[in-house]
Formats: structure tokens, C-alpha cells, sequence
């Protein structure tokens, strides 16, 4: 007996002959398949078209840096902590500007990034953010580890992410 209590020979006898040899399913799956297949085609032809993506896009992870050269990040490792990737190192150094302590050494592995976005979520400075960026490739694995020269992306060019984020904080 099935979860329906009804018995098998009984449910078959139910069906119709068309519903017992399945014309019915493979008739809608080919109108299915020819309607689709004289529809327009949505393709781009990358690399001469470039895909523009929505505020909402996550890309690579990157550092904001202020207009006056310094970067927001002030060290406080809950990137670090909460990447189920264990893609960001972080260590912090002192310093006797205004904030007291600064990313000496910040590295993302690109490689083992998921681009789940949690470490832009949890960051109280929004200082890493996900950028539109989406072509990475390398040739070596040591390229796929970004150092703060690489992630370093000026405030202006990320605007419209910090205002998305901004809009559903």
C-alpha cells in the first residue's frame, strides 16, 4: 500500500489509455520545445559585449578607500570570522590617526571566495563591499590572492553598490 491508501491496482485502473502510454506528457513537451526554439535568442556576444550588471550583482569582495587615500577598514576581523570560506586573513596594526587601528595585512583567496556577500553584510564600516567585477582569471595560484593593492577600489566607483546596501539596511 502507498501513502494514499489507495492500492496500486486500483489507481491504474483509474488512469485513461492516452494517460497509461504517455501522449499526452510527450505532446506537451514538444509544443513546449517548438515554442521555445523559435523564440528570440538571448545571447551575448562576449567578449565585445560586456555584461552591465545591476546595483543588487555581487562580484569580487573589495576594500573601500576613502577620497582622501585611507581605507575605511578598521580591522575588526568579522570578515574574517563569518567567511564560511575562510577566504579573508586579516591582521590589524596600531596607528594614531583618528582611527585606532588599520588592516596591516588584508588578503582574499579568490579561489576559495564563494561570493556569498556575508562579509559585506556584517562589516559596521562598510569597508568591503561586493564590487561589479566578475572576470577573474589567473595563471598561478599565488595571483588569486588579492593584498590590499588589488582590493583597494576608490569610494566613487562603488556608489551605487553602498546606496543598494544603503536602501535595505
Amino acid at each position: 500500500m502507498s501513502g494514499n491508501n489507495i492500492p496500486p491496482k486500483k489507481r491504474i485502473k483509474d488512469l485513461t489509455f492516452g494517460q497509461k502510454i504517455y501522449i499526452p506528457e510527450i505532446v506537451k513537451g514538444l509544443s513546449l520545445t517548438l515554442r521555445t526554439m523559435f523564440k528570440p535568442k538571448f545571447t551575448m556576444e562576449y567578449p565585445e559585449e560586456k555584461f552591465i550588471p545591476a546595483g543588487s550583482y555581487r562580484g569580487r569582495p573589495v576594500l573601500v578607500e576613502e577620497k582622501n587615500g585611507e581605507e575605511r577598514c578598521v580591522a575588526c576581523g568579522l570578515c574574517s570570522r563569518v567567511c564560511p570560506a575562510f577566504a579573508i586573513e586579516v591582521q590589524a596594526a596600531e596607528t594614531d590617526r583618528e582611527k585606532e587601528r588599520y588592516p596591516e595585512k588584508f588578503e582574499i583567496n579568490m579561489l576559495r571566495c564563494i561570493f556569498c556577500g556575508f562579509c559585506e553584510e556584517v562589516c559596521p564600516e562598510e569597508a568591503i563591499v561586493m564590487s561589479k567585477d566578475y572576470e577573474l582569471a589567473f595563471s598561478n595560484r599565488e595571483d588569486a590572492i588579492y593584498g590590499k593593492d588589488k582590493l583597494l577600489v576608490p569610494v566613487d566607483q562603488l556608489q551605487d553598490r553602498i546606496d543598494f546596501l544603503r536602501s535595505y539596511k
